[in-house]
């Protein structure tokens, strides 16, 4: 009498309870990051929007830092303020520079941290 194995088990695919556990859990830590980093960039492109204008508008240094916080109010801007731009002239034209970091706490001692440095041109 011969016993033959017709049906070999079938190789198993897909993932574990424990990889489900894994994948959800970065997907938590990516969205709560990102949840967190996107009004960050939202204010980086007011303030440069925001220094542009200064660039263009003022003459001197202090007009472009008069714009400059008059246009981060309307634009809920905290990061930075017109005292911390540095305004500097390329032949007749104003170039406005700024440089500054925001931070994200992720546990404990862990930052993320964001690091702008921008000049108009």
């Amino acid at each position: 009498m011969h016993v033959y194995r017709t049906a070999s088990r079938a190789r198993q695919r897909g993932l574990s309870f424990i990889g489900v556990i894994f994948i959800g859990l970065f997907a938590v830590v990516a969205f709560a990051i990102g949840g967190q980093s996107v009004p960050i960039f939202l204010e980086f492109q007011g303030i440069r929007k925001a220094a542009a204008k200064a660039a263009k508008e003022g003459t001197t240094v202090q007009e472009v830092r008069n714009v400059f916080d008059r246009a981060a109010q309307i634009d809920t801007i905290s990061s930075i303020q017109g005292k911390d731009l540095e305004v500097t002239k390329r032949g007749d034209k104003v170039v406005v520079s700024f440089k500054y970091s925001r931070e994200i706490p992720l546990a404990g001692p862990a930052y993320l941290v964001y690091r702008f440095e921008e000049s108009t041109k």
